[in-house]
């Protein structure tokens, strides 16, 4: 007798793809949280050098008092580069580093993402803006969101590379990019317990700052891709 465990009909073979293939895939995207349009979203994008990229991290009381100070789902951003032929983001979040483009997607939260990108009068100005961000490779995360020390956050990365491009130029003319608010100027109340954890008891809210909204909504920026 011939003994055989491979499919012998049409339907036994659906099946057993169902079962072998089809099912894991499934099993995996539930259980790791992966947002399906997301991803799609992700293989259809056209990188180019300066893009910014924003997403929400996993939650924690930071990344919750980010959002919810904001009032925004950008807890964290990065700038678009390719080296060697593959693309990275230079972020700043444990340490100022490049992560892989893909990587840097799927770990955010639920995949979400979205890509903004500098207009086209701006252009040529990309390679030096991207130069002035390596002087910050390394550097540690503020987690005080403040401008004042030497440690630096995510938008704050963004907006100071702009800045230092702009301090090369003659004419200096450049528009800041995005608008520095004032944290008591935005939804703090109801996160005052992990403001003041972060600060030692304080309140600062006269701190200036560029969170990932604020920076997100300058005028120097055009939304090319968004799954929120």
């Amino acid at each position: 007798m011939k003994f055989t465990v491979l499919p012998q009909s049409k339907l036994a073979w659906l099946r057993f793809t169902l079962i072998t293939i089809v099912t894991p895939i499934l099993y995996m995207v539930y259980s790791l949280n992966v947002n399906l349009v997301a991803v799609s979203s992700l293989i259809r994008y056209s990188p180019q050098q300066g893009d910014i990229i924003f997403q929400s991290l996993s939650h924690n009381d930071l990344t919750d008092a980010i959002e919810g100070i904001t009032d925004s789902p950008y807890s964290h951003c990065g700038i678009v580069l390719q080296n060697n032929g593959k693309w990275y983001v230079r972020e700043a979040i444990s340490t100022v580093h490049d992560t892989p483009l893909t990587m840097w997607v799927l770990r955010g939260r639920k995949t979400n993402h979205a890509v903004y990108r500098l207009k086209s009068e701006y252009h040529s100005l990309i390679p030096k803006f991207l130069e002035e961000t390596k002087k910050y490779l390394g550097r540690g995360y503020d987690i005080h969101y403040s401008f004042t020390n030497r440690h630096i956050y995510c938008s704050e990365l963004v907006f100071n590379a702009w800045n230092d491009l702009n301090a090369t130029l003659p004419t200096q003319d450049l528009q800041l990019m995005g608008k520095v608010m004032e944290l008591g100027e935005m939804n703090w109340k109801p996160h005052e317990k992990t403001i003041r954890n972060i600060e030692y008891g304080k309140l600062p809210l006269d701190r200036r700052m560029i969170t990932p909204k604020h920076l997100a909504e300058a005028d120097q920026l055009t939304l090319v891709t968004s799954t929120y």
